[in-house]
């Protein structure tokens, strides 16, 4: 039986658990460290190497994903999922539709089905960094219909772009995450092509 967690660290753990199903990712250390205030990044990891010993997450070296559920480990399926190119986090252009290689992710930890029709997409710009998505972030779309307040590959008047979608009063129009970057409402058509499962960003925690 695993040793009963502190107050503290199961306020983590539960934050562990809601970023994981709500971004499909775990937190970084920076960003635990800003939910609860700690003094520090290594105040995160020692909170971090202490779930570890009780038995209920696991850290993983070298992966961009560092922490599991042990639960997960059980259930990890790595995919090979085809990299098309880049996208602006910044004003919309014309996207690079070319296939430029592939990431390997493990689906499981993400919560993607097997038969999702998944892609991803290079990260250019810096429009969505409040949504903690950063310049040569890899961003991973799934196909499918978008939801409120999803996070989209949308084209928008013939150029793409990476964006919130908002739906208001049965309008659709999308939102950067950057107070820098304006709305961007369609003045002809909007057309989502992907919506963000998960994030890869290798070497940033």
């Amino acid at each position: 039986m695993a040793e009963k967690l502190t107050k503290r660290q199961q306020e983590l753990l539960d934050f562990l658990k809601y970023s994981q199903n709500k971004n499909g990712l775990m937190p970084s250390t920076r960003e635990i460290q800003a939910h609860f205030g700690f003094a520090s990044q290594t105040a995160a990891m020692s909170h971090l190497r202490a779930l570890e010993k009780k038995g209920v997450i696991v850290r993983l070296a070298g992966k961009a994903r560092a922490v599991v559920f042990p639960a997960d480990l059980e259930r990890e399926e790595v995919m090979d999922i085809p990299v098309y190119g880049s996208i602006a986090a910044g004003m919309a252009e014309v996207v690079d539709e070319e296939k430029v290689g592939c990431v390997s992710i493990d689906i499981a930890s993400l919560g993607i089905p097997r038969n999702a029709r998944t892609f991803g997409l290079q990260v250019r710009g810096e429009s969505m960094i409040d949504a903690h998505i950063c310049d040569g972030d890899t961003v991973i779309m799934e196909f499918r219909e978008p939801r409120h307040l999803d996070i989209v590959a949308a084209l928008i008047d013939d150029e793409t772009t990476l964006k919130r979608f908002i739906m208001e009063k049965g309008r659709p129009y999308l939102r950067a995450e950057n107070e820098n970057f304006p709305d961007l409402i369609p003045a002809r058509e909007l057309v989502v092509q992907g919506v963000m499962v998960g994030l890869l960003r290798t070497g940033r925690m």
